[in-house]
C-alpha cells in the first residue's frame, strides 16, 4: 500500500508538494489535496494518512505525532497570505472579529496578538472565508491563503499577521509543518522541498489565472515572503507561540517538540 500524504492546495504549499505531483517523487506516494488546512490535520489525527502538511497548532492536539524537521510554511516577517482586514480601523479600536476557522494556527495567532500585545479581547465570530461577507457586520476579519493575497488590491486596511508577530517578538513564525504519527519516514521532505523551489515558474503558471496577481508579485511571494526552512529564529518563534497559546488557554498541555528521523 503506497504512503499517503495530505496537504492544502494553496499557492504557498506548492513548493512542498510539487515533487509528489510532477517531480522525482511522483508515483511514490498517494497525495490528497484540500483547500482547508484543517482537513489535513483531521486526516492525520484519524490515521488516514501517513504524513500531512498541518497547521502547527495541531501538533498540540494530535496524539503521538512527530514534526518533520527543517521543512515548513512560515515567514521571517511579512507573509502576505495571513492577514487581518478592517474597514479602516486600527486594531486597538476593533470590537468584533470574524474568523476563518479553516486554520486553527492563524485563529490562535490572532487571539494571541489581541490578548498579549494589543491588550484587549474583541467579540469573536466565525464565517465562510469571504472578506466582504465577513466584514459586513464586523470591524475586522481574518483572511488566510490565496484570498488574502488579493487584499492588496482591495479598499480594506490590511494588517499582516506575521509582520505583527515579528514587530512584537522579533521572531519568525511557522504556520505549517509536515507531521507524522510515525517516528521514521521513508520520504525525504527536505529534498522534495528543494526540488519544488527549483520549479517556481511552473507553479506561477499553474496558479496565475486563479489568483490574478502579476507573475513578479507571485514570484516575490514564493521566494521572498514565504520561508520553507526552520532556522533558529523560526524555531524560537514556534516555541514562544506554543507558550503563549498555553498561557491564554488556546491549547491544553504545551507538549515538547518531537521530530521524525529520516
Amino acid at each position: 500500500m503506497p504512503t499517503r500524504i495530505s496537504a492544502s492546495s494553496y499557492l504557498n504549499t506548492a513548493p512542498l508538494v510539487w515533487s509528489f505531483i510532477y517531480g522525482q517523487n511522483h508515483g511514490r506516494v498517494e497525495i490528497i489535496l484540500d483547500n482547508a488546512p484543517a482537513r489535513s490535520a483531521e486526516l492525520l489525527s484519524q490515521a488516514r494518512v501517513d504524513a500531512a502538511l498541518v497547521p502547527v497548532i495541531a501538533y498540540q492536539s494530535i496524539d503521538d505525532v512527530f514534526l518533520v524537521p527543517d521543512v515548513c510554511v512560515g515567514a521571517q516577517s511579512r507573509v502576505r497570505s495571513v492577514c487581518l482586514a478592517t474597514k479602516g480601523e486600527d486594531l486597538a479600536d476593533v470590537k468584533t472579529v470574524t474568523l476563518d476557522a479553516s486554520s486553527r494556527t492563524s485563529v490562535a495567532l490572532t487571539k494571541i496578538i489581541f490578548h498579549e500585545f494589543i491588550g484587549h479581547e474583541p467579540e469573536w465570530r466565525t464565517s465562510e472565508p469571504d472578506a466582504d461577507t465577513m466584514l459586513a457586520d464586523a470591524d475586522c476579519a481574518l483572511i488566510i491563503g490565496d484570498p488574502a493575497l488579493r487584499l492588496a488590491n482591495s479598499n480594506y486596511r490590511v494588517f499582516d499577521l506575521a509582520a505583527l508577530w515579528n514587530q512584537f517578538t522579533g521572531l519568525g513564525f511557522v504556520f505549517a509543518m509536515w507531521m507524522s504519527r510515525q517516528e521514521r519516514l521513508a520520504i525525504d521532505f527536505a529534498s522534495a522541498r528543494d526540488e519544488g523551489l527549483s520549479h517556481v515558474d511552473e507553479m506561477i503558471s499553474n496558479y496565475s489565472s486563479e489568483i490574478g496577481l502579476p507573475r513578479d508579485e507571485m514570484r516575490e511571494y514564493l521566494i521572498q515572503n514565504i520561508c520553507y526552512n526552520v532556522d533558529e529564529k523560526m524555531r524560537q518563534g514556534m516555541e514562544l507561540y506554543f507558550g503563549l497559546a498555553s498561557k491564554h488557554n488556546l491549547i491544553g498541555k504545551n507538549k515538547s517538540l518531537r521530530f521524525t528521523n529520516w
